[in-house]
């Protein structure tokens, strides 16, 4: 079985199932892939935790992995791209192996920005300050766009604010200007590096979809092609 690590937001959550599910290139019930999923909120916050001292999310997410591990999960997953400042911690002594969404994210970068591109990363303040992304750009050849503080604070973050509140639709409509604010600051393509974002362009059908990696999605066809992989090897 995928063992998922959710709850971070739950919304993000039901959104990479259903990826998943259209990942996964299946004709009847049996074809789908397993799937085992603890979508807990009560996760300590990844923000305050990188910002403000507040309490490591680690021992939770350590504690959900091997809850995942003991129902019978042979692979993982977790659709948070903030919670992956964490991810060598959980990863590191997994007893099975652990998709990350920044490998998944920038391996899709290939289809739509060359490397040597600028992207653009569109992404939670904390997801930034760690730098999740960095170095993963940098072996592939990709110059990371920054967002301004002036869309981080106004748009992006507001946004992602709104999907969690259930109001997709407006925080759509934040933030598309911010995505085309760094396609035109020279970005060749945006990854969505929040699993909220997606959402959000989504609810408003944006043409802008085109330019962008979608975390969510890149995690779910990763996953999708690891397990076809496993299953016939």
């Amino acid at each position: 079985m995928l063992g998922v690590i959710g709850g971070m937001g739950p919304g993000a959550t039901a959104d990479f199932f259903s990826k998943l599910l259209a990942a996964t290139p299946a004709v009847c019930d049996e074809d789908h892939i397993p799937l085992v999923v603890i979508s807990d909120p009560r996760v300590p916050s990844r923000t305050e935790a990188l910002f403000h001292g507040g309490a490591s999310p680690l021992p939770a997410l350590l504690a959900i992995r091997d809850k995942l591990v003991a129902a019978g999960a042979t692979l993982l997953a977790m659709p948070c791209n903030t919670a992956h400042a964490w991810f060598d911690g959980l990863a590191g002594d997994s007893p099975v192996p652990f998709v990350s969404i920044v490998d998944a994210s920038c391996a899709a970068l290939a289809s739509i920005a060359p490397a040597g591109s600028r992207v653009g990363l569109v992404a939670t303040r904390a997801t930034l300050a760690a730098k999740i992304y960095d170095a993963q750009l940098d072996r592939l050849g990709y110059l990371p766009v920054l967002p301004t503080e002036q869309e981080l604070a106004a748009a992006i973050l507001p946004s992602i604010a709104a999907v969690k509140a259930g109001r997709s639709e407006a925080a759509g409509r934040m933030l598309a200007p911010a995505v085309q604010a760094m396609l035109d600051r020279g970005a060749a393509a945006v990854i969505l590096a929040c699993t909220e974002t997606p959402m959000a362009l989504d609810a408003i059908a944006s043409p802008l979809r085109e330019r962008c990696v979608d975390s969510t999605a890149a995690l779910a066809v990763a996953c999708s092609e690891q397990w076809q992989r496993r299953e016939s090897g």
